[in-house]
């Protein structure tokens, strides 16, 4: 299966400081480090590879378990995203070329996590997120983080994670007004022909695995349960365009 070079990106052992954390420059370098979950495996088709799996550990915060977590669905689910709308992807040395989105669709659909790495509630919800994300490695949806910021701040936030996954930067928030988000984080589901196949915004973890099963049904894979054993409890998200 044809696949962008850095989606096969590894890292090596964490290190001091490689936690995901809201961008208030009070980075702890001693949080300590948790073990990585686990996930289900894809069902086995014959013309399917099955890649190894290795989650990374980021922060643990806890968010207030008394918000109101009742499902919001974007505006524009069902809706084509504009075809002049541009992700620009996160590389070594900063920005990458930006793309008009239908050519990040010419083989993969897009599975991505949207986060504001400004706020609390992008940080509680990464570990979760990542673990979702995971699920759909090898399926034929590209995984993706689009990260409302520019590249030094979306690299910080991030951590290792950066080298892990395909990261947008959407620092103009024109992905998070184009698919009409509210709320941040995001999971949202992009199909080829450019549709918004299934979108949720906060974190409500049964509308999380509602998105997850439409990605599975479209690209005839498994599914994954939503909570896991370390997932957050429902909350709000974040105001989406700041």
């Amino acid at each position: 299966m044809r696949r962008f070079l850095r989606q096969r990106c590894r890292v090596g052992p964490l290190g001091p400081g490689d936690v995901a954390e809201v961008l208030d420059r009070m980075h702890d370098p001693n949080v300590a480090r948790r073990s990585p979950t686990r996930r289900r495996g894809p069902i086995d088709y014959p013309d399917r590879g099955v890649g190894s799996l290795r989650s990374l550990p980021v922060a643990d915060t806890t968010p207030n378990p008394a918000a109101d977590a009742a499902p919001r669905v974007p505006s524009r689910v069902g809706d084509q995203l504009p075809a002049e709308l541009v992700l620009t992807p996160l590389v070594a040395d900063g920005l990458g070329q930006g793309r008009p989105i239908m050519e990040w669709l010419t083989t993969f659909h897009l599975a991505s996590v949207v986060l504001d790495p400004y706020t609390n509630e992008s940080s509680w919800v990464l570990r979760a997120a990542t673990r979702v994300l995971e699920q759909f490695r090898d399926s034929d949806a590209r995984i993706n983080l689009i990260v409302t910021a520019g590249a030094d701040d979306a690299r910080a936030f991030l951590g290792p994670l950066a080298e892990r996954f395909l990261v947008f930067c959407d620092a103009d928030r024109s992905f998070v007004k184009a698919a009409g988000l509210d709320e941040l984080p995001a999971f949202v589901f992009t199909r080829v022909d450019g549709v918004i196949g299934a979108a949720t915004q906060g974190w409500n973890p049964t509308e999380w695995e509602h998105v997850a099963d439409a990605i599975a049904k479209v690209t005839w894979w498994t599914s994954i349960d939503v909570p896991g054993p370390s997932d957050p409890g429902p909350f709000r998200g974040s105001p989406a365009l700041g």
